[in-house]
């Protein structure tokens, strides 16, 4: 199945937030209606949700920016320390301010997701849920370090599936150990989320931007998510014996210099809360 190309979220994201600013009532509008203070229900509680999202590009498969159609079987995500807040101010990523938190709620202590669980329509993947105080919970953190065992064991994410151009099939499997960290805002798509109402259910998610790393092929060449992006085919020059396997240590030393700048500039952009961004680092080195 064809890959929906992904929106402009940002700007549905200003278009439904003016419209429903229209319909508010002078009591209820406020003077930043896209990144509102958290809201702190005194009494009651609710249910929150944390769901982790590869989109479609890890469900269906997509085309890179050089061509290689590429399908995956499992995207292994190793997740830890991941917590929602409500903030005042709201917290703004690609700020300098720090999160100001007036609840934190704890999502997940270590958890080993598959973004690519599922067929092409498949739901998005609920790794935990909490019964947390009602609010809205519009700031999320997460961490990704090595897993202590399973299937992505010593591993941050673990990539499997198949690259296909012209009349070559390259089965892949890409492993990367370093660590990262996400502190991120409000999320920008379709509707708001985190708003936990008593006795109902909300949710929160993490998302990853594959093609990031790998660029679209449905873009322009000179798109952004193009120019930024690594591609397969230095992957796949990688191949031995019709098959491409390779860690951080065979990519670090095997890629170019340029290609290993690169592939370290892009890590750290993987994470979001559907297309707002996230503050990220890497080895202790933030990047906006």
């Amino acid at each position: 199945m064809k890959k929906k190309k992904r929106m402009k979220w940002s700007c549905l994201a200003l278009f439904f937030s003016t419209t429903l600013l229209g319909c508010q009532t002078p009591e209820t509008q406020t003077s930043e209606p896209q990144t509102p203070a958290a809201e702190t229900t005194e009494n009651g509680t609710g249910t929150l949700q944390f769901k982790a999202n590869g989109e479609d590009f890890v469900r269906q498969g997509f085309v890179s920016k050089d061509g290689w159609q590429i399908d995956f079987d499992r995207v292994y995500v190793n997740l830890i320390e991941a917590k929602a807040y409500q903030t005042n101010p709201p917290y703004n990523a690609e700020a300098d301010d720090a999160l100001q938190a007036t609840q934190t709620v704890e999502l997940v202590e270590s958890q080993t997701v598959d973004l690519a669980t599922g067929d092409e329509n498949a739901e998005t993947i609920l790794v935990s849920e909490v019964v947390v105080p009602a609010g809205q919970y519009n700031a999320l953190s997460w961490k990704m370090t090595p897993a202590d065992s399973g299937p992505a064991a010593g591993q941050v994410i673990v990539m499997q599936g198949t690259a296909t151009k012209e009349n070559q099939t390259l089965p892949f499997t890409l492993k990367i150990d370093q660590p990262l960290e996400f502190t991120c805002g409000d999320f920008v798509g379709e509707s708001r989320k985190g708003i936990v109402q008593p006795d109902e259910v909300a949710d929160v998610e993490a998302t990853f931007h594959f093609d990031h790393l790998f660029g679209d092929g449905e873009a322009a060449p000179t798109d952004e998510i193009n120019t930024g992006a690594l591609g397969f085919e230095p992957i796949a020059a990688l191949a031995e014996n019709g098959t491409v396997e390779a860690d951080w240590q065979t990519l670090t030393t095997q890629l170019s210099a340029e290609e290993v700048e690169k592939l370290k500039e892009i890590l750290p952009s993987l994470g979001h809360v559907g297309e707002g961004h996230c503050q990220e680092s890497q080895l202790g080195l933030a990047k906006n």
